[in-house]
């Protein structure tokens, strides 16, 4: 049989049109202060290639599943019986077929009566504020809630109100002050790792008639009886009004979700931006998400192991000096501080073979940037001890006395390291 194949030819070298000046100051500013002037030239993001046995702590897989052959073989056989299926925005699935039998499952098995599956968690933040929250309607953050939380807020043009990092009494003196709204929280905080107080704040809604919406990125899978996420395993279900969830956590697939009630369901489908602009998730993508849900429910060990290794970081690292800022869970935190101090630790571990994920501007102020390390539950007791023993080594080398984070410990105080978006100023 012929086929007929289009031969190669040399590409020209192309050349893009130059940008306006508004644009190009922009960019050149970006070369100029951070890159020049604070990284030397360098990138703070681009150390050195991890090499084999290395140790990389910058994956969010907490329980260690994405290479699970059960799940690989359920988006491989997709993939060779369905392709890519029907490339079309999510607000025409309907009726019974794997998309909306996941939503329902993922659903029941978060003791929620419904859910919405998104292309991402940053989506489904995004998409569901901008619904329920409508122009000048206050809605009260946590400072340090997710970005995508904030950009919510943005689209929906709604009244942004600071509220301290965990600090429920702020939170009710401001509703008292600008009245019932939405109040927003991630259960456990990417940067540090701190848990936020759920029943204290799910109380403090239902007295002042506000809803709540809780991120649950970080939970689910980790948290609850079977990986149900913290709040379930609060009892607090019937007493959140939205759950949202990135599914690129210890589902390890590309996804979010929120959860709500069945009648939400199409006004979200149907009103939601990113709901409805964006291409659906792929057939493989729900049948991975699909096994992964059986593999959380039925391999509680994972759970526990994580558990395990998380806490005895937090303890040796802890003893050792380092501040973990209110660290609670699988995410620990090295707050280094200044961005040039951090290309310092960066490079310190990286040279012993160990890489974690940098956290800076605009995820953190300048001031307050920091590594940290994503625990998860395939590293055995060796790897930690490893871990544990390149941070006492390089106390000195990295200025770990002179860090603003240890000064605070030293002194008691914990202040998270947070920045806004830029665009909202606290209130």
């Amino acid at each position: 049989m012929k086929s007929n194949v289009t031969p190669l030819r040399a590409q020209p070298s192309f050349r893009g049109p130059d940008l306006a000046e508004f644009v190009a100051l922009r960019v050149d500013q970006y070369y100029r202060e951070r890159v020049q002037n604070t990284w030397a030239g360098g990138h703070i993001m681009r150390g050195r290639i991890p090499a084999t046995g290395d140790l990389q702590l910058c994956s969010n897989d907490y329980l260690a599943v994405a290479r699970h052959p059960r799940i690989l073989d359920a988006m491989a056989d997709s993939i060779r019986r369905d392709g890519n299926g029907l490339l079309m925005s999510g607000i025409f699935v309907h009726g019974a077929c794997p998309h909306t039998d996941f939503e329902q499952h993922l659903a029941d098995f978060m003791q929620a009566e419904a859910g919405v599956l998104c292309q991402s968690g940053y989506a489904a933040n995004t998409g569901l504020i901008q619904i329920i929250a409508g122009e000048g309607v206050p809605v009260y953050a946590d400072m340090m809630a997710h970005m995508s939380l904030w950009e919510g807020i943005k689209c929906a043009g709604a009244k942004p109100v600071t509220v301290f990092h965990n600090e429920v009494e702020h939170l009710e003196r401001q509703i008292l002050r600008h009245g019932p709204g939405v109040v927003v929280v991630d259960s456990i905080y990417s940067t540090t790792g701190s848990i936020a107080p759920l029943r204290e704040i799910v109380e403090v809604c239902e007295a002042t008639g506000c809803v709540l919406v809780a991120d649950e990125s970080h939970s689910l899978g980790t948290h609850g009886p079977n990986g149900e996420g913290l709040v379930v395993e609060l009892g607090l279900a019937e007493r959140v009004h939205f759950r949202t969830a990135s599914l690129a956590k210890a589902f390890a697939g590309r996804a979010g979700f929120v959860t709500c009630s069945r009648r939400f369901v199409d006004y979200f489908k149907s009103e939601s931006n990113p709901a409805i602009f964006s291409s659906t998730l792929l057939p493989h993508d729900i049948h991975g998400l699909a096994a992964t849900l059986g593999v959380i429910r039925q391999e509680g060990w994972r759970r526990e192991r994580l558990r395990a290794n998380a806490a005895f970081l937090r303890q040796e690292l802890d003893a050792l000096g380092y501040n973990l800022n209110g660290s609670e869970c699988q995410i620990v935190s090295l707050e280094s501080g200044t961005e040039q101090n951090t290309i310092v630790l960066r490079d310190a571990l990286e040279s012993r073979g160990i890489f974690g994920s940098i956290f800076c501007a605009p995820a953190t102020p300048k001031s307050r940037a920091l590594m940290r390390f994503s625990v998860h539950a395939g590293l055995d007791r060796g790897e930690l001890e490893r871990l544990v023993g390149v941070c006492r080594d390089i106390r000195d080398e990295v200025g770990l006395a002179s860090w603003a984070s240890t000064r605070r410990k030293q002194r008691g105080r914990q202040v998270p390291a947070v920045k806004l978006h830029p665009d909202i100023a606290a209130a």
